[in-house]
């Protein structure tokens, strides 16, 4: 059996067959070394560990566990009255609050599914209520949480920046202006379905009401100025600012709001912890296939191929945008972003690419996938969450699909969006 023929064949059969994705890499890449690689079968672990011996990932437990603990502590619930109250004069108050939360949730928490969990839990019932259809609510409460794989603190961007040798801090900040803009597309396209519909308005506030509601937001709003503030501040590095965001978390939800005790906020440790182990078994697994790739010389095969296809930056870009996208619909983000990069980083370095710019590019690729069907992860999470059949989400999504690639493709193209040479 020939070594194409083993990282072809095998993960496929695996794959059939219903291993978890982190055996089908770890299994495949083992075989190889064995029946192909003139190396001990001893360097399976050693190489696994070196996978995971990278100080950027030492930061993916804590702002886990920091999106647990606020989404758990009434965060979320605080955040959407704020923004309620801010777009409580618009006759689109509802939607845009519910794309304003997911951009702020996402900035807590880093997490797709949590921000989906957590926004539409509480904002779905008030798009219903406000005379929006299912199938528009069910669209932009599942697509708007996908753009926290792009808001810092996106896990998404330090396991890429684990996997590039890249800056996390730099990842952090290329991810601002395209997470925004992509909150405004959808933005826009609310204003347009907002006009041709009579929708129920939102009640506006007192003064001090309104007032009240700001000042019980405050702690929650102050989140990623800890996390990011602190960061371009040069008070701490990415990593402690992970440590920090867990610590001001339970501060938050444990001691202001009161809304959690210990022994929950121990059930968030666990949960946390199970969570990170489940990412960082795929980050170990990859590192091992990865290496075989390399060692086998597959990512330069990839070059050579990409040079003789074609010379031209934006025909390769869109390809490999393609490809993502489609990527990103059949499998995990995580387990796609640390087993595609080591091949794809290549690719792009050999046309001069910026490999920060590349990193949002990749990563808006994959929250793009995060609801697109068949097997986004939003798409699924929604369906737990309303009890709504996948077919009837799946049909609301098509439009924002289409909005968010659209900017992807203006993400892509216009490289000064993700900023990276003006901050560093």
């Amino acid at each position: 059996m020939t070594l194409i023929a083993i990282l072809g064949g095998v993960p496929l059969l695996l794959l059939i067959i219903g291993l978890p994705i982190y055996l089908v890499l770890l299994t495949t890449a083992s075989v190889a070394i064995m029946t192909q690689m003139s190396v001990p079968a001893t360097m399976v672990p050693q190489i696994m560990f070196g996978g995971l011996d990278k100080f950027a990932l030492l930061s993916v437990p804590f702002f886990i566990f920091a999106g647990e603990i606020m989404s758990r502590g009434g965060v979320s619930r605080r955040i959407v009255n704020c923004i309620l109250m801010l777009c409580g004069g618009l006759k689109s108050a509802r939607p845009m609050t519910a794309i304003g939360a997911s951009e702020f949730f996402g900035a807590v928490s880093g997490s797709s599914p949590a921000t989906v969990a957590a926004i539409g839990r509480l904002m779905y019932p008030s798009l219903r209520e406000g005379g929006y259809s299912e199938k528009f609510s069910l669209g932009l409460i599942t697509s708007a949480g996908g753009i926290a794989s792009v808001m810092p603190p996106s896990i998404l961007m330090i396991l890429y920046a684990a996997s590039s040798e890249q800056s996390v801090t730099a990842l952090f900040a290329a991810g601002i202006v395209p997470a925004l803009l992509l909150g405004l597309v959808i933005a826009g396209y609310i204003l347009w379905v907002s006009r041709k519909m009579t929708p129920s308005p939102a009640n506006k506030p007192q003064k001090g009401e309104a007032l009240s509601l700001f000042l019980a937001a405050l702690p929650a709003l102050g989140t990623p100025v800890v996390i990011l503030g602190g960061i371009y501040s040069g008070i701490f590095s990415p990593t402690e600012s992970a440590g920090m965001a867990g610590v001001y978390g339970v501060l938050v939800a444990r001691f202001f709001y009161r809304e959690i005790t210990w022994r929950e906020i121990w059930a968030v440790v666990l949960s946390s912890a199970h969570l990170t182990a489940q990412i960082l078994l795929v980050v170990a697994a990859s590192g091992v296939f990865s290496w075989v790739l390399t060692t086998s010389g597959v990512p330069q095969t990839l070059v050579n191929f990409v040079e003789a296809a074609s010379s031209e930056p934006w025909v390769v870009l869109l390809t490999i945008n393609v490809f993502l996208l489609i990527v990103g619909c059949l499998m995990d983000p995580v387990s796609a972003i640390v087993l595609l990069t080591p091949m794809l980083v290549p690719v792009v370095t050999h046309l001069d690419v910026n490999l920060v710019h590349f990193g949002v590019i990749m990563a808006v690729n994959l929250s793009i996938g995060m609801f697109t069907p068949p097997f986004g992860l939003n798409i699924f999470t929604s369906h737990a969450l309303f009890g709504v059949p996948i077919s009837r989400i799946s049909a609301g999504l098509v439009p924002f699909i289409i909005l968010q690639t659209l900017a992807l493709l203006l993400i892509t193209y216009v490289p000064a969006i993700s900023l990276p040479q003006l901050l560093f």
